[in-house]
């Protein structure tokens, strides 16, 4: 978008949104080594495909290998707010660690404000370097026109203070995702398919490649196909992996959690009070609907004989 090259690197399966240490190092002395000048890695602590946040003790050695390169960091922290278990689950920022080599982006819709108000907020490090980027990004800002709508901006003034009513709310939504995360990972690992538990944010990231010879027989052999497929069969957006960086050959595939919330806006406020929200009829549906496709690929696996 930027017209720069982009080099990716490899993450463990415990923090999809953070590098391995040594692959990051290998990557940038390699692309150095071939006439390249990376300056920039971009993280996130708390995941969207994945679900998942980065241990602190990874992340800590990642901003340590970034940091002894020259690289500036920045952090997407869009989903920090929305850990299902604050107790269970320790989240850690990259700024807390080097303040003056991070800046931080989020996206407000994430945990603060309504889907289709778009606004996003980014904190520069206080320095000399961090008030020239800002500086600049004003500049470039400006001549993209890219203003914020008054109501919108008065909400994210509003929602940034976090009153008790925003940080009520989104206490509830954090707990209603949650419940219906792990109610979705369920279907989707009894089916046979591969998932860690997401830990954060609204979605669910599925490797369905176990369930390959009865995708084949279904027309499904890469990505792309089974976005198509789910898509079609789930009746919502099911993204293929391959928009996420990974190779299109894997089958792989990004479940929201949003699109499981069926009926009117009352039903889904009641979703947000219900002491078991997946078991509620406006959600019970989509997640029995979920549950009937995968279920219907693993009866096609056990059913699967390969050729002799």
């Amino acid at each position: 978008m930027l017209g720069r090259p982009v080099f990716h690197v490899p993450t463990p399966a415990e923090s999809g949104g953070v590098p391995d240490p040594y692959a990051l190092l290998e990557t940038v002395r390699r692309v150095r080594a071939e006439g390249g000048d990376p300056g920039l890695l971009v993280l996130s602590v708390a995941d969207d495909p994945t679900g998942t946040v980065g241990p602190p003790e990874l992340l800590h050695e990642t901003v340590e290998a970034a940091t002894s390169e020259g690289l500036h960091l920045v952090s997407d922290e869009t989903w920090r707010d929305t850990v299902h278990d604050p107790h269970a689950t320790v989240l850690l920022s990259p700024a807390e660690m080097w303040p003056d080599q991070v800046t931080v982006v989020t996206d407000l819709a994430g945990a603060l404000l309504p889907p289709g108000w778009p606004a996003a907020v980014a904190r520069f490090p206080a320095t000399d370097d961090g008030r020239r980027l800002h500086a600049r990004v004003l500049d470039i800002l400006t001549a993209l026109g890219a203003g914020l709508a008054a109501p919108v901006a008065a909400a994210a003034r509003y929602a940034l203070d976090e009153p008790p009513p925003v940080a009520e709310r989104r206490a509830a939504t954090v707990r209603l995702h949650a419940s219906l995360a792990a109610a979705a990972h369920a279907a989707v690992t009894a089916a046979g398919a591969l998932a860690r538990p997401p830990v954060a944010g609204r979605h669910l990231y599925a490797d369905l490649g176990p369930l390959r010879e009865p995708l084949a027989a279904q027309g499904v052999g890469d990505a792309q196909e089974l976005e198509d497929f789910l898509t079609a069969r789930l009746g919502m957006p099911a993204p293929g992996g391959h928009r996420f960086g990974d190779d299109l050959a894997a089958l792989r595939v990004r479940l929201a959690t949003a699109p499981l919330l069926n009926g009117s806006d009352e039903e889904r406020t009641e979703c947000l009070t219900a002491p078991e929200p997946e078991e509620l009829p406006q959600t019970q549906r989509s997640l029995n609907s979920l549950t009937s496709v995968f279920d219907d690929l693993r009866d096609d696996a056990q059913r699967w004989e390969p050729p002799r």
